[in-house]
């Protein structure tokens, strides 16, 4: 059976804005018919955090720690917590929720779609799988998350290696869409990311972060030589084919195109109305 080609764009590092902006016009050209589903890879200039759409920034972020570090600041359209964005591999796919292949549960379809995140770590020689929470309090732990802080518990189907998370992703589905973008670490700065949050107290901030070290982990820590962004890209892009059973035919955006993209950048994500309303 001929495999579905799917578009892939690898847009390298853009300001948060433009990352944001890029996923929702993908969602938008998706839900008119203009493209077909999508697989977006992309880093960041300057590193940046960014939070989910649901969190309160004015008691959860340490905006002095945000600029002290130089960094961008983004609220996604996407639900979850806090996500330094630095030394990572960020991927998007954008596909109808009408799919064939696309599970109509946001969870079973977090499964599916991340198929080609755990064929990525395989072929970069880890053994992934996914996290089911199994207990009450690992369920309960997901609708109540202790911490602001992304990667603190892995949630339904995330990517785990050796019991800890190593990718975590979020999911929104407008306009008959699915958006599910989410965060591959290669290596983390644990002392910058828990400075960028409030704590109640230090000693807080101290367990919390020691806990983090336990549940959390970036590729390089796993792997014997360190991985570089472009092999990483390489390892995900066989294993978003591989995993969803697809083909992936690069796609460079046109002048038109970036044109709408900047607009909703300015808009919105740049838009402190946006960013801090919470």
């Amino acid at each position: 059976m001929a495999k579905e080609t799917w578009r892939f764009i690898d847009s390298g590092n853009c300001t948060p804005s433009y990352n944001m902006a890029l996923d929702e016009a993908l969602l938008n050209w998706h839900s008119e018919g203009k493209i077909p589903p999508t697989i977006r890879f992309y880093g960041w200039n300057p590193p940046t955090l960014s939070v989910g759409y649901f969190q309160q920034v004015k008691r959860e972020i340490n905006m002095e720690a945000v600029e002290r570090y130089g960094l961008g600041f983004v609220r996604r359209p996407t639900g979850g917590r806090g996500v330094l964005h630095d030394k990572e591999l960020t991927y998007s796919v954008i596909v109808s929720e009408d799919h064939p292949e696309m599970p109509k549960t946001v969870v079973e379809a977090y499964r599916v779609i991340s198929e080609g995140i755990l064929e990525g770590f395989k072929g970069l020689g880890l053994d992934a799988y996914f996290a089911i929470p199994r207990t009450d309090e690992e369920r309960q732990s997901l609708k109540n998350p202790r911490s602001s802080v992304c990667f603190d518990a892995p949630s339904w189907y995330e990517l785990v290696v050796e019991g800890r998370k190593v990718a975590g992703s979020a999911q929104t589905r407008q306009k008959g869409v699915i958006l599910q973008h989410g965060s591959i670490l290669l290596d983390i700065d644990e002392d910058m990311l828990f400075d960028l949050f409030k704590y109640k107290n230090e000693r807080l901030r101290e367990r919390m972060q020691k806990m983090f070290s336990q549940k959390a982990v970036a590729i390089n820590e796993l792997t014997k030589q360190p991985v570089t962004i472009d092999e990483a890209s390489k390892a995900f892009k066989i294993g978003f084919e591989k995993g969803l059973n697809i083909e992936l035919e690069p796609y460079e955006l046109s002048e038109s195109e970036k044109e709408y993209v900047h607009q909703i950048a300015k808009e919105r994500y740049e838009n402190d109305e946006w960013n801090f309303r919470r």
